[in-house]
């Protein structure tokens, strides 16, 4: 016991009411303490971290996302029009500002 224990690092996390209730009731539950669940909860999330699975619902989530919030990302023609326009605005300032 006292090996296992040299061999741990401390981590302070904070919980919102909610999950540190549902937390405790699962604990009490299964006889065991949070912190023993909440390792169980890191050892599973960084298993499944690098799988290939993982990797490939990751990307489906973030295409699903994407797709309920597209992103309007502009040509590279309009782009360019814009900094040109922003370019010719600055110009003129400063020829205002320095009287030419």
């Amino acid at each position: 016991m006292y090996a296992a224990y040299i061999m741990r690092e401390r981590t302070q996390i904070y919980l919102d009411q909610e999950q540190a209730e549902r937390l405790g009731v699962l604990a009490r539950s299964d006889g065991r303490t949070k912190s023993d669940l909440i390792r169980e909860a890191v050892d599973v999330y960084l298993a499944e971290a690098d799988s290939e699975a993982a990797r490939l619902r990751r990307f489906r989530e973030a295409l699903a996302y994407l797709a309920e919030h597209p992103v309007d990302i502009m040509t590279s023609e309009e782009y360019t029009r814009r900094k040109r326009e922003e370019g010719r605005r600055r110009e003129e300032k400063l020829r205002r500002w320095w009287g030419r």
